[in-house]
């Protein structure tokens, strides 16, 4: 027998596939498996290769990229259940023909079902003790024109455990049970039947009401399986993790046993008639049942994975994508009563200068002595931006910096900035090897002016996990979440583009085609050679081919250079076309890039070639009219209310300024500056149906919100977007 003939995976027929599912044509999704079995990146192939995905963008480039990849493992899965199920004799041509055809891993698994090793089950035991006769005879439902106690004496086996007629029955209706909950069609139609009509059951565990408060919506909760939100989902499942729900699966029992009844046990004038019907229960409620909730379950977990990590990727995007201050001399703050308000003050370019700690808060009070130390350190630097982390005591320093600021008649912006996973990065052997002479506090208060500078840049240090994306972030399939906010990591980075001769390994390492190793090499090599020049100048870093150049060059640059093409997203592979551009209009390229009048002059036809096409040659246009564009938005500030920095001063009424942290699928979070953010449901968001809050508001949007509700004693805030009229 061929071993190629258990290959289950066609890519021909995988395209066709992909095809179909996401609506594309079979050239798009064709060229798009090329170019990624080429080893190009996705940012490289949505930017750069226009013309063979006939303009597929990141979204659709991915979905391409993940189905490929589910199908190749359900390729791999398909081949070793049949080299399995071959070894072991039992391979029909009907049951290849079955498991070759599946395109659903759920169904393959119930096909895969009956051969499956499993550990010891009652049937099993019947099997030994020798009632597969008898099971034989249940199953056929022949009439069999003798008493029940005649058959069934001739399984009575004492040396078989088999001790009486009750004992040999009990183990016959065991197998004949098993034998029907393993037939696949019957899982299939069941599980089917629960997606579509089933019911997720939530109910308080015993003795475990007062202890799980914060579940207490949840108590006695029932959710269509069809319409449960996924951030519901993960809070019941969050619930049963802690000991304080359990979460089960309600079916109509009653009219699925009828059916099943009716299916395996017609009327006939069997002798064992009545014991089967009392199979079926059997067989429904400890096999077909339970396996029925955990293939639900899975599904629901899976659904609610896939839909929590596009939200977290989602926020981390705005996180990422937030309006940077720029390059201006910062003053960081790190927040604290007792230990005190670490200082870190950094230049433009977020080099460090120095540091100090101020006490202005409780305990200590000392506001003179930290105005004083604020006034020099002011003096001395030029400092332009003040950040302060928003942790423990950032409304009390805030407060503070607001009344220096005022009395020393001082126009500097101060900014309360989230500090989420500072303290991880300031013990990282990153930060060890960035300022390996420094306190950790003060790595912290280096980090938060960073933030202000640029999130983008900063963040990229930090495990987006530890950012603080969302909720139930931690319960979900944490290589799933991962893989999402790497890629979303990776997209922000490279539409933004980076300063090959100012940014860390760290950022770095996220361009396409780059990596960590080949980030840590170009940063050695601009520490010993001096800055780049040139992009072309990257091929002279070890280890940095032409392939990863290919895939990097454009997204990386380089200011004040020898060419200004090397500060823009136009490709070293088209400069070509610019000088054509360029001599068509009797200038320069120097002269081309960055003039929009000449730039709104050139007809993009006019270039098309072989090589380039016209979608490439109209973002080369766009591209040298706004040479290295930032897409982020303009910095603001959130001005919280003087006066107001506990939840315990919140009424029911006021309206307040303040900043979204998190948008979720039931509604959005917001930052009043009280040390617990609001909430504002997505029924209040606006006065019209809202489905998708992300829609009406992202992560970072300044926004106004009246206050609907506080309660200081659980923690909670209910605010509302639509009463205000953003």
């Amino acid at each position: 027998m061929s071993p190629s003939r258990f290959e289950c995976f066609d890519l021909a027929q995988a395209v066709s596939q992909i095809s179909d599912e996401l609506s594309l044509a079979v050239r798009q999704v064709h060229s798009t498996v090329d170019l990624l079995g080429a080893g190009n990146t996705i940012p490289f192939i949505a930017r750069y290769r226009k013309e063979a995905t006939q303009g597929l963008d990141e979204i659709q480039l991915r979905r391409i990229e993940d189905m490929l990849e589910r199908l190749r493992d359900l390729g791999q899965r398909k081949t070793t259940i049949l080299k399995t199920i071959q070894a072991n004799g039992q391979l029909t041509d009907e049951l290849e023909k079955k498991i070759i055809g599946c395109h659903d891993r759920q169904t393959l698994e119930f096909l895969y079902l009956p051969f499956k090793p499993k550990r010891k089950t009652r049937a099993m035991a019947a099997r030994e003790r020798g009632l597969q006769p008898l099971a034989d005879l249940l199953l056929k439902q022949t009439p069999l024109g003798q008493s029940r106690k005649t058959v069934l004496a001739r399984f009575v086996a004492a040396e078989n455990d088999v001790p009486d007629a009750e004992a040999a029955l009990a183990g016959a209706c065991d197998i004949v049970a098993e034998v029907w909950a393993d037939a696949p069609e019957v899982r299939s139609k069941l599980l089917s039947e629960a997606l579509e009509f089933g019911q997720v059951i939530s109910r308080v565990k015993r003795g475990k009401k007062e202890a799980g408060q914060k579940f207490e919506s949840f108590f006695d909760r029932r959710e269509s399986v069809r319409r449960i939100p996924s951030h519901r989902f993960l809070g019941m499942k969050r619930g049963e993790s802690e000991g304080i729900l359990k979460v089960s699966l309600g079916m109509d029992d009653e009219r699925v046993l009828r059916r099943l009844k009716s299916a395996w046990v017609p009327p006939s004038s069997f002798e064992f008639r009545r014991d089967l019907l009392a199979t079926v229960e059997d067989c429904y409620q400890r096999l077909l049942l339970p396996a029925t909730e955990t293939g639900v379950m899975q599904r629901l977990k899976e659904q609610s994975d896939a839909e929590a990590s596009l939200v977290f990727a989602r926020n981390l995007g705005e996180l990422l994508l937030a309006p940077p201050a720029g390059a201006q001399v910062t003053l960081g703050l790190d927040p604290g009563f007792r230990t005190g308000c670490k200082i870190a003050v950094v230049d433009e370019t977020g080099k460090y200068l120095a540091q100090d700690v101020i006490y202005p808060t409780a305990p200590k009070n000392d506001t003179a002595g930290a105005s004083k130390k604020l006034k020099e350190l002011v003096a001395r630097f030029g400092v332009q931006l003040i950040a302060i982390g928003n942790g423990t005591a950032s409304r009390e320093t805030d407060q503070f910096v607001g009344q220096f600021l005022k009395q020393e008649k001082l126009s500097i912006t101060k900014v309360i900035v989230s500090e989420s996973g500072a303290s991880i990065y300031s013990a990282s052997e990153l930060a060890a090897r960035e300022y390996p002479d420094l306190d950790l506090t003060v790595r912290g208060a280096i980090s938060i002016a960073h933030r202000l500078q640029d999130p983008l840049a900063e963040l990229v240090k930090l495990d987006p996990k530890s950012i603080g994306v969302g909720q139930y972030q931690h319960d979900v399939n944490q290589v799933l979440l991962k893989k999402s906010l790497a890629r979303e990591v990776e997209s922000c980075v490279n539409s933004v583009g980076v300063d090959v001769n100012t940014a860390s390994s760290s950022l770095l390492s996220f361009v396409a085609g780059i990596g960590p190793k080949l980030a840590d090499r170009i940063v050695e090599h601009r520490d010993e050679n001096g800055p780049f020049e040139r992009r072309q100048q990257l091929l002279k870093v070890p280890k940095l081919g032409r392939k990863a150049f290919v895939q990097a060059a454009a997204f990386l640059r380089i200011r004040d250079g020898a060419n200004r093409l090397d500060n823009s997203a136009v490709h070293p592979e088209s400069y070509g076309v610019v000088q054509c551009m360029a001599k068509s209009l009797g200038v320069t390229s120097d002269k081309l890039v960055g003039n929009a009048t000449l730039a709104q002059k050139l007809k993009p036809e006019e270039f098309v070639t072989e090589a380039f096409g016209l979608p490439t040659i109209k973002d080369i246009v766009e591209e040298l009219a706004k040479p290295g564009r930032d897409p982020r938005k303009q910095f603001q500030v959130a001005k919280f209310a003087e006066g107001i920095s506990s939840i315990s001063e919140l009424k029911e009424g006021l309206v307040l300024e303040g900043s979204v942290t998190n948008v979720t699928n039931f509604g959005a979070f917001v930052d009043l500056g009280v040390h617990q953010d609001g909430l504002v449901h997505i029924s209040e968001l606006a006065n019209t149906f809202v489905s998708d809050p992300s829609e009406i508001v992202t992560v970072g949007d300044i926004v106004k919100v009246k206050v609907l509700e506080v309660d200081v004693e659980r923690k909670r805030i209910g605010l509302s977007l639509k009463q205000v009229g953003n």
